[in-house]
């Protein structure tokens, strides 16, 4: 019974609930930059290279049966080993993509990090009266 009251513990803290909204927000986020990748970036780069899809860029390892079509998800469907190296283009441009979007989200929250000015410290409590008498007297005496 203690090993599942420690695990309540371990599951309520606030890290293991911060990280488990950051993996979802991270799912989503990871969707819309697949959609920014292969909807926006890939065919403007593909219309530089002369409208190559990079998707659909594979060399085909087996042999084709007769009748199949060659694309990438006729020969996959069809159960032919190919060797798709497009996807794994656009695998690698999205993630230089996100990891380029999260490297300036991070640099722009440490910049704002550093600009929050301190806070001003508090003025000094007045000090007593006869505090303030006492030093007058020693002051004085002094002289």
């Amino acid at each position: 019974m203690s090993m599942l009251k420690e695990f309540r513990e371990f599951a309520v803290k606030g890290n293991v609930i911060d990280l488990a909204v950051g993996v979802i927000i991270g799912g989503a986020f990871g969707k819309i930059v697949d959609s920014v990748v292969a909807d926006l970036i890939m065919p403007v780069v593909g219309l530089v290279f002369g409208k190559l899809d990079f998707s659909n860029l594979f060399i085909v390892l087996g042999t084709v049966p007769e009748g199949t079509a060659r694309t990438l998800d006729a020969l996959k469907k069809a159960g032919v080993p190919v060797f798709a190296y497009g996807s794994f283009i656009t695998v690698a441009v999205n993630f230089l993509i996100l990891a380029f979007i999260i490297f300036m989200m991070i640099k722009q929250i440490n910049r704002l990090k550093r600009e929050a000015p301190a806070a001003e410290p508090a003025p000094a409590p007045a000090t007593p009266e006869d505090i303030v008498l006492l030093r007058e007297i020693r002051d004085s005496l002094k002289r």
